[in-house]
C-alpha cells in the first residue's frame, strides 16, 4: 500500500475550514478519505480545578498535544490504524471511547494550528489554508461557542479579545506563508473545492493501483 496523501486544512477560528472539508468529503468516495481534527488533541485538564480551567490559554500552540497527532499520522502513513482521543470542550477534559480511524487513500487534518510546528507541518503533502475577514471570523465563533460550547456571550468575548485574536496574530496568521495553496472562503469558493478535489481524485487513483495491505487479525489501532 502506497502512503496516503495527507492534507492539511489550516486557518483562523471561523474561517470555514470544517466547511471546506465537507465539500472535499461529500466529493469523494467516503472509504477513500479519513478526516482527523486537531481541537481532538486538547490536552486533558481534569487534573486543573474547575474553576482555573476557563484562564487557561487553549489558543496557544502548546494547549494541543500535538506529539500525539504527530506519532498518529506517522502511523497511518506507515499503514496501521489509530484510536485519536475525545474532547468535551465544556469540561475542558478528554473522553473515553474515541472512534478508529483507519489508513486511507486520503486522509485530511483540519485545524487552527497545523502550520505553526514544523514536525507536523512537515508531515503534509498538500497544505491549505482557509483565508476569512476577521469580522465575519468573530461572527462564526461567538455563535459556535453560545450555540454549542456553552459559553456566555461576556465569556465568549473576553476569550477572542485576550486570547483568540492575539494567538492568531502571533501564530496562525504567519503560518499562512507555508500554505500551498490559499482559499478564499468569505463565501463558498465552488472553483477552489472543484480544483483541490481533482488533484485528491487524481492522487487516489495512484494510490489504488497498488494493492493494499491488510491489517493483521487482532492489530490494535494506536492510542497513547
Amino acid at each position: 500500500m502506497r502512503k496516503p496523501f495527507v492534507i492539511g486544512v489550516a486557518g483562523g477560528t471561523g474561517s470555514g475550514k470544517t466547511t471546506f472539508t465537507k465539500n472535499i468529503v461529500n466529493a469523494l468516495k467516503r472509504d477513500h478519505v479519513s478526516v482527523i481534527q486537531h481541537d481532538w488533541y486538547y490536552r486533558d485538564r481534569s487534573g486543573v480545578p474547575e474553576d482555573e480551567r476557563a484562564s487557561i490559554n487553549y489558543d496557544h500552540p502548546n494547549a494541543l498535544e500535538t506529539s500525539l497527532l504527530i506519532k498518529h499520522l506517522s502511523a497511518l502513513r506507515a499503514g496501521r490504524p489509530v484510536c485519536p482521543p475525545r474532547y468535551n470542550f465544556v469540561t475542558h477534559t478528554r473522553m473515553e471511547g474515541g472512534e478508529e480511524v483507519r489508513p486511507t487513500p486520503v486522509i485530511i487534518v483540519e485545524g487552527i494550528l497545523l502550520f505553526a510546528e514544523e514536525a507536523l507541518r512537515n508531515l503534509f503533502d498538500l497544505k491549505i489554508f482557509v483565508q476569512t475577514e476577521a469580522d465575519l471570523r468573530l461572527l462564526r465563533r461567538l455563535q459556535r461557542d453560545l450555540s454549542e460550547r456553552g459559553r456566555s456571550f461576556e465569556s465568549a468575548v473576553s476569550q477572542y479579545l485576550e486570547s483568540v485574536r492575539p494567538m492568531h496574530e502571533m501564530f496562525v496568521e504567519p503560518s499562512k506563508e507555508y500554505a500551498d495553496i490559499i482559499v478564499p472562503a468569505s463565501r463558498e469558493n465552488q472553483k477552489a473545492i472543484r480544483m483541490v478535489v481533482d488533484l485528491i481524485r487524481r492522487q487516489a487513483d495512484r494510490t489504488r493501483q497498488k494493492p493494499k495491505k491488510r491489517a493483521k487479525a487482532g492489530e490494535k489501532p494506536e492510542a497513547r
